[in-house]
């Protein structure tokens, strides 16, 4: 049934549009022994934000990730995207959210490998209800060199920001990167990031990166810390730094 009262705000939050709020979100995996894997989440999410959830392997990150990109439903709580209840919504309405608003990027990229950079891309931009172009897309992520070269003759790396460059041209309200850097070389993921910022600079795309490496977390407006399904800390950054001033 709908959720009948309002959710109030998290403490001190900014006065930007929240896109995506959780409230007591827990999420349970049935088994021989069941593991919980979020605890009773809050948080806000607002637009332009980039955000950083930060935690070791296990503590929940792709957990709340999938959830929020309606990818995985909670077993408790609630979560809303701007006022729509989607915790509630049946597997149209999350197919249309994730459609509409949602871009995806894993640590895998998942290219057709017999399509070219721009046919990958296009791939989305059939479907999508107001995309930006191809060559567009591919651009925003410095790959407009490469719009006819198939994954094969692509790096990790230039292969990683086609996949940004497919999230993307659907012109989500929201980007979601489950550790996108975490299959490449420092030298290779700081221009992956590179890409990422841009996005959220050029587009004000809200941008939530998860990851375990916690120099990330330095390029964030927020960062979110994770443990054993919980959040457990939060802090924003006064500045935030550029990818290429990152080392790890």
């Amino acid at each position: 049934m709908p959720v009948s009262e309002p959710y109030p705000p998290l403490p001190e939050a900014p006065s930007a549009e929240v896109l995506l709020s959780a409230r007591g979100l827990s999420k349970i995996y049935d088994g021989d022994v069941p593991v919980q894997a979020l605890r009773g989440v809050d948080l806000d999410l607002r637009a332009g934000e980039f955000v950083v959830l930060l935690g070791a392997s296990g503590s929940g990150k792709s957990t709340l990730l999938n959830i929020l990109g309606g990818l995985e439903t909670a077993s408790s709580g609630v979560v809303r995207y701007r006022d729509h209840d989607l915790t509630h919504a049946d597997d149209r309405a999350l197919t249309r959210y994730r459609r509409d608003h949602v871009g995806f990027v894993f640590q895998f990229y998942n290219l057709i490998a017999s399509l070219t950079a721009r046919e990958n891309v296009e791939v989305v931009t059939e479907i999508a209800e107001r995309p930006l172009s191809p060559d567009d897309a591919l651009r925003a992520v410095g790959l407009d060199h490469r719009l006819d070269h198939f994954p094969a003759q692509l790096s990790g790396g230039e292969q990683q920001r086609v996949a940004i460059a497919r999230a993307i041209a659907k012109q989500p309200d929201l980007l979601l990167c489950d550790e996108p850097t975490g299959a490449l070389d420092s030298k290779t993921g700081i221009l992956v990031l590179e890409a990422l910022e841009r996005v959220n600079r050029d587009l004000k795309t809200l941008t939530v990166v998860i990851t375990h490496n916690a120099v990330i977390a330095d390029i964030a407006d927020r960062v979110l810390h994770l443990s054993d399904g919980r959040i457990v800390g939060e802090h924003r950054n006064p500045t935030r730094r550029a990818p290429r001033d990152l080392q790890w």
